[in-house]
């Protein structure tokens, strides 16, 4: 079931009408609803308690090798309407006439459903999760020396409609929590941290409690305590499956960006089809795996349905 429009699929018609009515060749609408709650804890204390909401639209028009943007958070169709012209103007003068575009919704199975809406959970129950982490931490004993902890969520809905079509749509609730732990020794102070992160509500409380991210975040932090020196000189690695993607995307993954490609500015460009790496290396981009902080019904670049690999 797809979410509710944020707004009405004329109106976004009429948008991308005035977008094209100066020459331009492709205009898209893009539109974002967000709200988050995070929470602080930091030494005993808890530091902060926030929430925000924001909303506002992207207006983009292609008319050559020129791209015009132009933003605005007024959604009404006056003002959808005058960022549409702005980035028409901004991208090329001329043309006219009436462009009329028939959409062909498209959606993609959520795979981001929250049982839990974090919205509808008392801010007291969140600060209760840091303070249930805090006291499970320093229960490692004498040796661990702080302990901050970090809650938040937020709920993403977007929709994006363009002059080939397209109209798509997704909602996203993420829920995250961190600890940090400081434990000191003979040999000094060494850190320990663990985190989770998921594209599900308040629900992931149920599987992973507090005090299981702070016992493994103290336990790190004393076992570092006690242990040796790396060695030196050539020695085989052995890459986590977490961090391995966290690597790949610094040293690989901004050059893989299309914008990058598309400019000739990367040196993936034009190789499409070509092995650019060691054949020992696979790496799959995949926003159909359920609940993880990546899943995505649609990919919100491209406005397409995430057909999976």
């Amino acid at each position: 079931m797809s979410p509710s429009p944020i707004v009405d699929e004329a109106v976004l018609a009429r948008t991308i009408d005035a977008a094209l009515r100066t020459g331009g060749e492709f205009a898209e609408v893009f539109i974002e609803e967000r709200r988050s709650t995070s929470a602080s804890l930091d030494d005993g204390r808890v530091e902060q308690v926030s929430s925000g909401r924001s909303k506002g639209a992207g207006i983009r028009v292609v008319s050559g090798d020129t791209t015009g943007f132009a933003h605005t958070t007024d959604l009404s169709e006056a003002g959808l309407a005058a960022a549409a012209e702005a980035a028409s103007a901004a991208a090329r003068r001329g043309g006219g006439g009436t462009n009329a575009v028939p959409f062909s919704p498209v959606s993609g199975t959520s795979v981001a459903g929250a049982t839990d809406d974090p919205a509808l959970v008392a801010k007291s129950r969140k600060v209760e999760l840091l303070e249930r982490a805090d006291v499970a931490a320093r229960a490692g004993g004498a040796a661990v020396k702080q302990v901050s902890a970090g809650y938040g969520d937020g709920l993403r809905r977007i929709q994006v409609a363009n002059s080939e079509g397209v109209l798509a749509s997704d909602e996203r609730i993420r829920t995250r929590f961190s600890v940090n732990v400081v434990a000191s020794g003979d040999a000094g102070m060494q850190t320990g941290y663990e985190s989770l992160g998921y594209t599900r509500g308040f629900e992931v409380f149920d599987d992973i409690t507090p005090e299981q991210i702070a016992a493994e975040g103290t336990r790190r932090a004393l076992t570092k305590l006690d242990a040796k020196p790396a060695p030196t000189g050539r020695v085989p690695v052995v890459v986590a499956a977490g961090i391995g993607g966290m690597l790949f995307h610094e040293a690989c993954g901004h050059g893989l960006e299309a914008d990058h490609i598309l400019k000739g500015a990367s040196v993936y460009a034009g190789k499409v089809g070509d092995l650019v790496a060691s054949p020992l290396v696979t790496l799959i981009d995949d926003g159909t795996w359920s609940h993880e902080w990546g899943s995505s019904a649609i990919d919100d670049e491209v406005a397409r349905v995430f057909e999976g690999v």
